[in-house]
C-alpha cells in the first residue's frame, strides 16, 4: 500500500489505516528525518444510510506514536451549520457522538473538525450523510372542489443520493384517521434510480401521471367526489425501517334548499360544507358579491359547514380561508323565479289551501254521516233483539 515517488522521494501511503500510526524516518548518508503520522478514523453508523427521524452516532478514533491529545470536535451539517452533539463515550482513543434527529434537508457532505494544542492539529474530516425522504411537509392539506381535477404529489429526494441498493414504497388512502387503510400503488426504486409503479385499487378511480422528474409520486384524480376526501399516505421502506408522508385532501363543495329560482317573497338557504373539520387557522366564509357587511356570514373554529339565509337573488361566493391565505372559492348564483311562477306559486299555494279546507270539510261530513248511519244501525239491531227476546202471542177474541 505504499510507494516512493522517484523525483521528490515522498513516500505514499494508500488506505491508511489505524495500525500506519507511528513514526517514519527518512535517512539520506548521515542526515536522519523523523516524521510522526497522526491518523484518524471516522465512522458512522447505518454506513451513512438514514430515514428522517433516525438518530445516528458518529465514531471517532485516532493512533500515535506519541501520546494522545485531548481533541475538540466540532460537527457541520451540509448547510454549514454547527450540530450539537450528545458525547457517549469520550477517551483519548475513542470518541463516540450522538448526533440529532436526521431531516430530509440533512442530506449532503459534512465536516468533521478536529482541534488539538499539542500536537497542533486543525483539520477537517469530510464524511456523507444520506438521508431518504420527503421533500414535503411532514403533513400537507391540499384543497379542492367538487368536480375539480387534483394533482397530489410527494417530492423524494432520491435522484441526489446514490444509494447502495434500492427501496420500496406504497400509496394508501383512508377516509379518516382510524378507518382501514386501502392500498391505491406499490413502486420501487433500484440502486439506479429506476422507478416502477403497479396501480393496486380498481374501484378508486385515479391516475399515475408521467413523473418528471422520476423523483416523483404522482396522483390524479378526475372530478373529484365528496367521498374521496381523506388521507393520502405514501410510505418508504429501506433495509428494513419505513418512513412515511400524508397529505390530507379536504373537499369543499356548495348548495342551495330548496334548489331552484327563488320567488318573490320567498327563503333559501345556501350551505357551504368541507370534507372534514378546519384547523383553527382557517374557516368558511359565506360573503354576497357587491353585498354589505351585513351580507356575510363565517363559520365557527372547527366547523365544517357554514349556512346563509337569502331572501333575494344575487351572486354569492364561499370562500375557504387559511391564515389569511384564500385556498379555494365557490360560487352560487340566487336567481330570482319569473313574475308567473311566483303567480303560479301564490295560486297553487291557494288552491291547495282551499283544496285542503275543501278535503277537511268533505271528511268531516262523511264521518258526521257515518257515525249516523252506525247510531241507526245500532238501534235496529236492539230492537230486533228485544222483539226476539219478548215474542208474544195475541189471540183475536
Amino acid at each position: 500500500r505504499s510507494e516512493i515517488i522517484p523525483n521528490t522521494k515522498q513516500l505514499k501511503v494508500w488506505n491508511l489505516k489505524l495500525t500506519d500510526a507511528g513514526t517514519y524516518t527518512c535517512e539520506y548518508g548521515s542526515y536522519k528525518v523523523h516524521v510522526s503520522l497522526h491518523v484518524f478514523k471516522l465512522t458512522i453508523s447505518s454506513d451513512g444510510h438514514f430515514l428522517p427521524n433516525e438518530v445516528p452516532e458518529l465514531t471517532l478514533m485516532q493512533n500515535s506514536s506519541e501520546p494522545l491529545p485531548d481533541l475538540s470536535i466540532t460537527l457541520f451539517n451540509s448547510n454549514n451549520n454547527t450540530v450539537i452533539t450528545k458525547p457517549l463515550q469520550n477517551t483519548r482513543q475513542k470518541y463516540i457522538l450522538q448526533l440529532k434527529e436526521l431531516e430530509a434537508t440533512d442530506s449532503g457532505t459534512w465536516i468533521c473538525h478536529v482541534r488539538a494544542g499539542s500536537p497542533l492539529i486543525n483539520e477537517n474530516i469530510p464524511f456523507d450523510v444520506k438521508v431518504l425522504g420527503f421533500q414535503n411537509p411532514a403533513l400537507e392539506r391540499k384543497y379542492a372542489s367538487v368536480d375539480s381535477t387534483v394533482i397530489l404529489s410527494w417530492h423524494l429526494n432520491f435522484q441526489k443520493i446514490i444509494w447502495k441498493k434500492g427501496f420500496t414504497g406504497q400509496l394508501n388512502w383512508k377516509r379518516q384517521e382510524n378507518a382501514t387503510p386501502h392500498e391505491l400503488l406499490d413502486f420501487n426504486v433500484t440502486a439506479s434510480g429506476e422507478q416502477h409503479k403497479t396501480k393496486k385499487s380498481s374501484h378508486f378511480r385515479f391516475e399515475i401521471p408521467e413523473s418528471k422528474p422520476e423523483s416523483t409520486i404522482e396522483l390524479k384524480l378526475h372530478k373529484v367526489h365528496f367521498n374521496h376526501s381523506g388521507q393520502y399516505q405514501c410510505q418508504l421502506a429501506y433495509n428494513r425501517r419505513c418512513t412515511q408522508n400524508k397529505i390530507e385532501l379536504v373537499v369543499m363543495k356548495v348548495s342551495a334548499n330548496p334548489v331552484g329560482p327563488l320567488p318573490r317573497g320567498a327563503k333559501t338557504t345556501l350551505i357551504c360544507q368541507v370534507s372534514s373539520p378546519l384547523p383553527l387557522n382557517a374557516h368558511l366564509l359565506w360573503k354576497r358579491v357587491n353585498g354589505t357587511q351585513a351580507d356575510v356570514k363565517k363559520s365557527k373554529p372547527n366547523e365544517a359547514k357554514v349556512e346563509v339565509n337569502v331572501s333575494a337573488a344575487g351572486l354569492w361566493n364561499c370562500h375557504l380561508i387559511e391564515d389569511n391565505d384564500m385556498k379555494i372559492s365557490l360560487s352560487y348564483p340566487v336567481e330570482e323565479a319569473p313574475v308567473w311562477i311566483s303567480y303560479a306559486v301564490t295560486g297553487a299555494s291557494i288552491g291547495g289551501s282551499v283544496l285542503v279546507f275543501g278535503l277537511a270539510c268533505l271528511c268531516i261530513i262523511s264521518g258526521i254521516s257515518w257515525q249516523r248511519r252506525r247510531q241507526r244501525a245500532k238501534r235496529m239491531i236492539r230492537a230486533r233483539q228485544y222483539l226476539l227476546e219478548n215474542k208474544t202471542c195475541q189471540c183475536q177474541q
